[in-house]
């Protein structure tokens, strides 16, 4: 890692294991104070994969030291991270959900109507064009893809420290909605309008379904063990398919060719949002809200981490908060 982006993306990949560790350790402690369980066959391989791909970035790190390769390493160690996280922070969100607060759905609906936003005309008008809702429901669909296409285009574009941004970004927007949604819940607008899904035959409500099930679930305690690869979304607000999407799109963003697909790919996956996730127009706003907030605050950190480094590396280089080296 003689480059020099490259040795700082190294220290912020370190610090990114900060909000992994504190969201696992929450975890750990609210399954059994829950009386939650895990799956543990599914969420076991989970972790062994996630354990091989960091093992291998950072034993080869640590093998080759400054000579080691940062493509490798940052590939395989942020990916490790993300699939980490997301085993974490989905059954994360059904702990917080077992804290059995009162539902908002009814405060989230009033507050959209009061913005002259209401979500069953929208609803209403996906369902009378069933090439729209076919399309939104694809976009929906498309959260998962980039969680392992940003670190593989961002590492091959050299654009280390840009990914560990994006990462702890990522981290700490997960970490704020799930504690958001612990004191905020709700199910989704056709709960709050009082409709049935079979209102509108025409939009694809299997995510909401999910959500209606497990949520009920929790609050009645008939849901015990959670298998891992058949979580539901169970969050409302704030929106984290939108915070997502920004930030798909920030990380994305100054890669030519791509990102401007990304940016009109991830502008669908927050119009779907409100009809395909059954999420209040309030709920993207939060996840807007969330997503820049997050990204704010992450730079901070490599501005402070620029003002500590070491002065031999600040002589040999511009300073790192400059904006170039996020790109």
């Amino acid at each position: 890692m003689l480059d020099s982006d490259a040795r700082t993306a190294w220290r912020l990949f370190n610090l990114n294991w900060l909000p992994i560790i504190a969201m696992g350790g929450l975890l750990a402690i609210g399954l059994p104070a829950t009386g939650l369980s895990l799956e543990p066959v599914a969420y076991s391989i989970t972790l062994a994969i996630a354990a091989l791909l960091v093992g291998v970035a950072c034993g080869h790190r640590i093998a080759k030291g400054e000579l080691s390769d940062p493509k490798l390493v940052f590939s395989l160690g942020t990916i490790g991270q993300v699939i980490l996280t997301c085993a974490i922070v989905g059954p994360l969100s059904y702990v917080a959900g077992k804290m059995n607060w009162p539902l908002q759905d009814e405060a989230l609906l009033a507050i959209d109507r009061a913005l002259g936003l209401d979500p069953e005309p929208l609803a209403r008008f996906v369902n009378d064009h069933p090439w729209l809702a076919d399309v939104l429901a694809r976009g929906y669909g498309l959260i998962k893809w980039p969680l392992l296409g940003v670190p593989v285009v961002l590492t091959l574009t050299a654009r280390y420290v840009r990914l560990q941004v994006f990462m702890l970004a990522m981290s700490l927007a997960l970490a704020v909605t799930v504690a958001i949604s612990a004191l905020v819940p709700a199910i989704g607008t056709y709960y709050g309008l009082q409709l049935p899904a079979a209102h509108f035959p025409e939009i694809n409500t299997a995510v909401y379904a999910g959500q209606l099930r497990d949520i009920l679930a929790l609050r009645d305690g008939s849901l015990h063990e959670l298998h891992l690869f058949f979580l539901s979304g169970i969050v409302s607000f704030p929106s984290f398919h939108t915070a997502s999407a920004v930030l798909y799109m920030w990380a994305l963003w100054p890669v030519r060719g791509i990102g401007g697909i990304a940016a009109a790919l991830n502008m669908l996956m927050i119009a779907a949002t409100p009809a395909i996730g059954a999420h209040y127009l309030i709920d993207v706003a939060g996840g807007i809200a969330l997503a820049a907030t997050s990204i704010w605050v992450t730079n901070l950190c490599v501005e402070r981490l620029g003002r500590t480094a070491p002065a031999s590396a600040a002589s040999a280089r511009p300073p790192i908060w400059q904006p170039s080296l996020a790109e």
